[in-house]
């Protein structure tokens, strides 16, 4: 589906300056020489299933299917991995990766911080040293998170430029990565960027829908009708997506943030709101103000607080295969507490975002149908916020 230039469709490529073409190619030639070398795989599936306790289940959620009364749900539990999230499927490839490129050093930007834990994680792991950015306004918003990057031996720099969220902490560590090429890997966490960066980070993450494929033709001897992912950047959402994209009767659905409504500026639906431009070196779709400059955007979660979308999923939707929906603060919130009540999993607010909508469409289908919901994360980085949402102020 990409072509040598790192194209999906009209979307990605690499628009980047001068000196971080080297830095790029450099990380290309690496990949496409790891990728298919048996003793990296090895040393990869011996850390994910070792260290981040792959495989995940595939949950079947009888008691919120029986409550809902419609199709039934699975949940892909990505929020029982090692740190909490999807993002360490990625980040342990990565820094794997980064270690037999003879780099000492990693750099990430992050929102909600967990691909920021990830990352310290996968750092204190192999012995690297490591530097988060993270927005100043999401340090304040996810302190828990920070003290655990700070914990796990990395440095966590607030960001105080634009709008202090993801998009001015992804501007930091790509000008930090210009400024040090020789001993650093930008570890970027999503299926965004310049090529190789949506492609690499979309093969470390299908491990999700390797495994949901493989474990859902185990209990139901057939494939899902949808499966589902909220989308930020979108990295669990294509790892969701990645083994089924060829198997044309399975519906995709990626999840957007509305944040406080697609009509209102209070907004990170990309796909719903979004137009064709160039950011942050790919091409893809984005929420600009009239002038075309990028818009703030915004959402109840740190994570999807980002104002474009990957490539690949802006070539997904463009060519019907994948539809994407847009979920409010309100939706989010109320599936937040309504999954914690029925089946006792707390998931990510940005999951949360996944979960409203199959709580949406479930009724509407026949018993027979079989939705999966990827569960990207654990919620307990959230409790503080909802409550505070909900009127109610607690300590973390």
């Amino acid at each position: 589906m990409t072509n040598q230039a790192g194209r999906f469709g009209v979307h990605g490529g690499q628009y980047i300056p001068e000196t971080l073409m080297n830095a790029v190619i450099e990380l290309e030639e690496a990949y496409n020489h790891y990728k298919n070398d048996p003793q990296f795989n090895a040393e990869l599936t011996e850390l994910l299933n070792e260290y981040a306790n792959r495989p995940s289940r595939l949950y079947f959620a009888k008691k919120l299917t029986e409550t809902l009364g419609g199709a039934k749900i699975y949940l892909k539990r990505e929020d029982l991995n090692h740190t909490g999230a999807h993002k360490i499927n990625n980040v342990l490839g990565q820094a794997l990766l980064a270690k037999k490129m003879g780099k000492t050093r990693l750099i990430a930007e992050t929102g909600a911080g967990q691909h920021g834990v990830a990352t310290a994680t996968a750092a204190a792991l192999m012995g690297m040293e490591c530097v988060v950015f993270m927005g100043e306004e999401d340090t304040k918003r996810q302190a828990l998170n920070v003290y655990r990057m700070r914990l796990l031996g990395s440095d966590v720099i607030p960001v105080k430029s634009g709008t202090a969220t993801l998009k001015d902490a992804v501007s930091e560590a790509m000008r930090e990565w210009t400024n040090r090429i020789s001993d650093t890997h930008y570890c970027l966490g999503s299926v965004m960027g310049p090529h190789p960066f949506p492609t690499i980070v979309r093969d470390f993450q299908a491990v999700i829908s390797r495994e949901i494929k493989q474990q859902i033709l185990e209990k139901e001897g057939r494939l899902p009708d949808a499966v589902m992912a909220c989308v930020g950047g979108g990295s669990n959402a294509i790892g969701t997506f990645y083994h089924f994209i060829g198997d044309k009767d399975v519906r995709l659905i990626g999840c957007e943030a509305a944040g406080r409504g697609i009509d209102t500026f209070e907004t990170a639906a990309t796909i719903s709101t979004g137009k064709l431009g160039i950011f942050h070196g790919m091409k893809s779709y984005f929420c600009q103000d009239e002038y075309g400059q990028i818009a703030p955007v915004y959402s109840i979660s740190a994570g999807l607080d980002y104002p474009g979308i990957g490539p690949e999923h802006a070539y997904l939707h463009d060519t019907g295969r994948a539809e994407y929906v847009a979920v409010t603060d309100d939706e989010a919130v109320n599936a937040f507490e309504f999954l914690s009540r029925t089946e006792g999993i707390i998931p990510a607010i940005e999951s949360a975002h996944a979960v409203a909508h199959a709580m949406k469409i479930a009724p509407e289908m026949d018993k027979d149908k079989i939705i999966v919901v990827t569960i990207s994360g654990r919620g307990d980085k959230d409790c503080a916020a909802i409550a505070r949402y909900r009127g109610e102020n607690i300590y973390e």
